[in-house]
């Protein structure tokens, strides 16, 4: 997933007082990696690849917009999972991601914009998991960067824990997970999400119920964006006279997903998907103004389709 403010993005925080997703990154991006094969899998190995390719009509990243002039939005992604450890019991599974996530705008930020390049956005990471009855724990570097200058790299590191109720609940199953993220190496507006003074610490709180059938699958994630320190500033002063306050509430979302396999476990090709999702953001008082219209009204609020194909091998 991605996170910074564009040129227009930014010349608005500074003038009025940029990482998404239905994740990924923002998305970038929980991965997941197989650690069992199944009867037939053609790659019964401790190495998993897997990789799509996504079209959306918005690109936010944690309630922040990341093209002001959204036109075609090309999202690809790529991941390297290795199996450390695996057992029935206590540590239950141990893994390493490695990792690149991108986005290719035709849009303002992109080529209608002032560098005339398409690729945006860059991301590389490295991920370290582990697997326990009660759930998994995961501890991510994730480096944001722009390859047509966009914005400035914003360095990462996140801690996420994810619950298993599965055992307890069946198909009501909720998955609620906890993610805390730190803004590294920053500079007064560089390095940051919010292009704001000081680096950020941020924190969501989310649900993913679904249900899980033989010819698709559907998720229902509901999460929420919060800063605990200085993740969404917003100048009530002046570029002259900043006055940067930090405004907790980032974001709510809820989103609706479908994923449709298009091959068997034992294709020599690996396993294919169609998915697709529709998400809805609620946005806060920064992230209000940070997705202002060109008059300089604030959004409320803001709605993104996705779709794309998939591959797990």
């Amino acid at each position: 997933m991605s996170i910074r403010p564009k040129f227009r993005t930014l010349a608005l925080l500074l003038a009025a007082p940029a990482m998404l997703a239905f994740s990924v990154p923002a998305y970038a991006q929980a991965q997941q990696v197989v650690l069992s094969a199944e009867p037939g899998d053609p790659n019964p190995g401790n190495l998993t690849i897997t990789g799509a390719i996504d079209f959306t009509n918005n690109y936010m990243f944690r309630g922040i917009r990341q093209d002001a002039d959204p036109e075609l939005i090309t999202q690809p992604y790529f991941d390297l999972g290795i199996a450390l450890h695996s057992a029935d019991s206590g540590l239950k599974s141990a893994t390493i991601n490695f990792g690149t996530w991108n986005s290719l705008h035709t849009g303002g930020s992109g080529l209608d914009g002032a560098s005339g390049k398409l690729w945006y956005e860059s991301d590389f990471y490295a991920a370290l998991g582990f697997g326990f009855a009660a759930g998994t724990f995961n501890m991510q570097y994730t480096a944001y960067t722009s390859p047509n200058s966009g914005f400035t790299t914003v360095k990462e590191i996140f801690l996420k824990f994810t619950g298993d109720d599965s055992a307890a609940l069946g198909k009501a199953a909720m998955h609620p997970y906890g993610l805390v993220a730190f803004e590294m190496d920053t500079e007064p507006g560089v390095g940051q999400a919010d292009a704001g003074q000081n680096a950020g610490t941020y924190l969501e709180l989310g649900v993913a119920p679904g249900y899980a059938g033989s010819k698709a699958t559907l998720a229902f994630p509901i999460k929420v964006g919060l800063s605990l320190s200085d993740y969404y500033e917003l100048n009530e002063g002046t570029t002259l006279i900043p006055n940067y306050v930090d405004n907790m509430f980032g974001y709510f979302s809820v989103a609706g997903a479908v994923t449709v396999p298009i091959t068997t476990a034992t294709s020599p090709f690996g396993t294919w998907n169609i998915h697709g999702s529709v998400e809805f953001q609620q946005l806060g008082d920064t992230t209000k103004v940070i997705n202002a219209d060109e008059n300089g009204d604030p959004n409320s609020h803001k709605v993104i389709a996705t779709v794309g194909l998939g591959f797990t091998y």
